[in-house]
């Protein structure tokens, strides 16, 4: 069995169904929609352990960990074109093998050079957040933090690559089984290195930058050490002649990916700035949209898992050029990934305190204003939800036919100038306040959904098939 034949069916045939699809989609999207959660898991683990040290280290942890996101994974997002662009090769000929190990290879090295400009960004990160105005203290121990991470950054977009293209060749499995590996080692390096348990140092704030970056590096050691033994990926050689410079394909994964980059990196920068819209309104309603965004963004995790796998799936019907399996593949991708979301909305709307009740204490009368904003948040994110998962997976099915550009247009436009603009409008000029900044995110979210799924059943008119 070669690494492909995890993908069946691979080709468009007419004996193909959408049942056929749909098994093939999920054994691909399964794994990844468990690795998106165990990652958000991880998150979660430096924030537990970072809250236990104060009031300014946390801070200083949080301001710290958004700038490190925001950059690192608009890096990731340029690499990502290197999925679409191996399902493509696949799609075409199913043992590509040189071609794959090109694509893969200059991945590398555009996430390599882009690391280090990352990385040069985050060595002046005190300089940035001392420039927006932050607390003296909260920058001083927020650049100390930045110092240590910023080593990660370079394991961290190596094991994106490699992630994804394990799961381009049919093993998506292994993101699973290395995400919880770092969940696991994340868990135990905060323990020892922030409280100095087992006879290590306490390092405060310090220890928990370096547990990320150890959970970083072994992550990465991971994705190397499987890409060279799996039976399925070695024979790929991925890292042969890895010096071997193919400007062509360079240039091609940058054209690809830099529009992916700027549209993930304006789709966080809208979010956060709806924080910052939340903040001007008063504390509890910060705290309350905390909680409700919080929820929102686990649920999140599967059709961004859906639309993963959908990438590699379009991509490779794209390459196969059959317009009736790229049809096919990009139907059964929007219908899980909406189907999927329209549960959580179900669940959102129907049991909205119990939501709640996991972050807060609902029975604690000093909780009422915060658990009641929450529940009407969550009741527009209920909304929010089924729109949010039409325009993730929409937009990962146009990336699978290489179309990158006109959907980051889409998104600038739908994010900053619709979102943002209504968020403005009714948060401040309507006596609807918090409500209203999650009706602006809902109504940029509703325009970048229909603007992109119009563009996916266009795709054929306007010359995207390639067919």
């Amino acid at each position: 069995m070669t690494s492909t034949d995890t993908l069946a069916p691979l080709t468009g045939t007419a004996s193909a169904t959408g049942g056929d699809e749909l098994r093939a989609l999920m054994r691909l999207a399964g794994p990844l929609v468990g690795a998106n959660l165990l990652q958000m898991a991880v998150a979660a683990v430096d924030v537990i352990f970072v809250a236990r040290l104060g009031t300014v280290e946390l801070a200083a942890a949080t301001l710290g960990v958004f700038l490190f996101n925001v950059l690192m994974y608009g890096t990731i997002g340029l690499t990502t074109a290197a999925s679409p662009l191996i399902a493509a090769e696949l799609g075409r000929r199913q043992h590509a093998v040189r071609e794959v190990r090109r694509t893969f290879r200059m991945a590398l090295w555009v996430g390599m050079a882009s690391a280090v400009v990352v990385a040069i960004i985050l060595a002046n990160g005190a300089a940035l957040l001392r420039l927006a105005d932050q607390d003296p203290d909260v920058v001083r121990r927020s650049g100390h933090f930045l110092d240590i991470m910023l080593i990660g950054i370079f394991p961290g977009i190596a094991s994106a690559v490699m992630r994804g293209t394990a799961a381009a060749l049919g093993r998506p499995g292994w993101a699973f089984a290395v995400t919880g590996m770092g969940l696991l080692l994340s868990i135990a390096a905060n323990w020892c290195l922030v409280f100095g348990n087992l006879g290590f140092p306490r390092l405060g704030l310090e220890g928990s930058a370096l547990a990320s970056v150890i959970s970083l590096t072994a992550m990465a050691i991971a994705y190397w050490l499987i890409l060279h033994f799996d039976r399925r990926l070695r024979r790929y050689r991925l890292f042969g002649r890895w010096w071997r410079t193919e400007w062509s394909r360079f240039r091609e994964i940058v054209k690809l990916g830099a529009p992916i980059s700027l549209t993930w990196m304006a789709e966080g920068a809208l979010f956060g700035g709806a924080s910052l819209l939340m903040g001007v309104l008063g504390v509890r309603e910060v705290a309350a949209h905390a909680v409700a965004l919080n929820i929102a963004s686990i649920t999140f995790q599967v059709p961004l898992g859906v639309a993963q796998a959908a990438t590699i799936r379009v991509g490779m019907a794209y390459g196969a050029r059959d317009p009736a399996w790229i049809a096919r593949a990009g139907r059964v991708a929007l219908a899980v990934g909406i189907a999927s979301m329209v549960v959580s909305a179900i669940a959102m709307w129907a049991v909205p305190r119990l939501l709640v009740s996991g972050y807060l204490d609902i029975n604690d009368p000093a909780n009422a204003i915060v658990v009641r904003l929450a529940i009407s948040y969550l009741a527009v994110a209920a909304v929010f939800q089924i729109v949010d998962g039409a325009q993730v997976v929409a937009a990962a099915i146009l990336r699978g036919l290489q179309d990158t550009r006109v959907p980051m247009l889409v998104a600038l436009f739908g994010y900053w100038i619709v979102g943002f603009g209504t968020a403005i409008a009714l948060g401040f000029r309507t006596p609807l306040a918090g409500v209203g900044i999650w009706m602006g995110l809902a109504a940029g979210l509703l325009v970048v959904s229909i603007l992109l799924l119009w563009r996916w059943n266009a795709r054929e008119r306007i010359g995207l098939t390639g067919s």
